[in-house]
């Protein structure tokens, strides 16, 4: 059985199909790659808004009219909220509700009935059921693994869907994520911890424990792996949880990407965010000052429902004092069954599209200015793309010098050379 797998959305998601590619694997199946033939197509799903579920159907009618002979299996996040909608298409013959890989591969196998019922989803939501989740072997064509620590959220951010599809905070064994790190370190000189609110992780398991107590023991069990934390609030970034990086001294990546969403207090109420401009500003300018250099990224919406001018300004003005090296900027899209979608205060696509504009200026300003105080220093990287580019440990993207053949599974040292716009690193060892 050849099998193609397609992804839509977050690492997370991303995480989930290499399970699900795994455990079919282990069934016997083939993984292909989309200009290959194959027999069935596994499409794992993103619901973070309702254009989200749009381009997953989309795809599911163009692979179908492209291969009329292929088996379409759903599966994620959509297939959790929309699950009627994708049964009821001519083109699935299969929906999974959730992520479980053992079910996708039985769908795929044609073993199982059962995968549409909605038991799965009630599973997904539930903080007491635990699987016992096998562990991810590899990230298949990729340097960095993906290492999923915790699922589910327990906030309540009024445009977000994904905890309605992925239910309430649940963290892995701290056994389990050791056990899991150290089989992927064998293929991949860095991992990243991922999840949908990994700073959380460990407030639910039987014996709580902390991010930074995880994050010691990676330490301790693997040495010789770089650690990178995945999305993380900047409020959730605790003095503790910052020595640990500190004295890691590059075994975990000095790069945090830390959601803002807005710059200001009336639109972050609006958004239920539990922090308020302020305490996000304190606490990504004391993060700062202990890093000589850092990678700093955010996640940024604007028009959201009731956005002002002057909000936005609040936000612009904040992205311009704040020492980010790159920011995500998306203009607000309502999804069903969201607070947000039933807001008041619509703001035109056109006026979002031009904030968004304009946050992305000075975004690229800044990371091009910090591209170039770069220049000359010394920098840790892992390699991409057959050698030819690679990332640093602050989460900048630049060519590799020369054309020496070397292997990507593990870590070099370099010198950073030129300047913004062609940044490389000079290998040294």
């Amino acid at each position: 059985m050849k099998c193609f797998f397609k992804t839509f959305g977050c690492k997370a998601n991303q995480y989930d199909t290499e399970r699900m590619r795994q455990e079919v694997e282990a069934r016997g199946g083939i993984t292909v790659e989309k200009s290959e033939e194959f027999e069935v197509c596994l499409v794992n799903t993103c619901t973070v808004t309702n254009t989200a579920d749009k381009e997953a159907r989309k795809f599911i009618r163009k692979i179908k009219r492209d291969k009329p002979g292929v088996r379409v299996i759903v599966a994620g996040c959509s297939a959790v909220l929309r699950g009627a909608e994708y049964r009821e298409m001519s083109e699935v013959e299969t929906v999974v509700m959730g992520h479980d890989p053992v079910q996708v591969s039985l769908a795929a196998e044609r073993e199982s009935e059962l995968v549409q019922i909605q038991g799965i989803h009630e599973e997904i939501g539930s903080t007491k059921i635990r699987r016992n989740i096998p562990i991810l072997d590899y990230r298949r064509s990729a340097t960095r693994g993906w290492l999923k620590i915790q699922d589910g959220c327990d906030r309540n951010c009024s445009f977000c869907a994904t905890r309605l599809a992925r239910g309430s905070s649940r963290s892995r064994i701290l056994q389990e994520v050791i056990d899991e790190a150290l089989i992927l370190s064998e293929h991949h000189p860095e991992i990243v911890l991922t999840g949908i609110h990994i700073g959380h992780y460990g407030r639910d398991l039987e014996c709580p424990m902390t991010l930074s107590e995880l994050l010691h023991s990676l330490l301790e069990k693997v040495p010789e792996t770089r650690f990178r934390l995945g999305s993380i609030e900047a409020t959730e970034i605790d003095d503790e949880l910052l020595d640990v990086v500190v004295a890691s001294a590059g075994q975990i990546a000095p790069h945090f990407h830390m959601p803002l969403q807005s710059g200001s207090d009336a639109v972050l109420r609006r958004m239920r965010r539990w922090h308020t401009r302020e305490e996000y500003r304190v606490r990504a300018l004391k993060i700062a000052e202990k890093f000589p250099y850092l990678g700093l990224g955010a996640d940024i919406i604007t028009g959201f429902p009731g956005e002002q001018e002057k909000d936005h300004q609040e936000t612009v003005r904040l992205v311009e004092e704040l020492p980010y090296t790159y920011l995500h900027v998306f203009p607000f899209s309502e999804k069903d069954n969201t607070v947000a979608a039933e807001l008041s205060g619509h703001v035109s696509r056109q006026v979002s599209r031009e904030r968004g504009t304009q946050l992305r200026k000075i975004a690229e300003d800044k990371n091009m200015k910090y591209r170039n105080s770069r220049s000359g220093g010394l920098s840790s990287v892992t390699l991409e793309q057959e050698g030819r580019n690679a990332i640093t440990e602050d989460y900048l993207r630049v060519q590799v010098s020369g054309s020496e053949v070397r292997t990507p599974e593990r870590l070099y040292q370099g010198i950073l050379r030129g300047t913004s716009e062609d940044l490389y690193v000079d290998i040294v060892s």
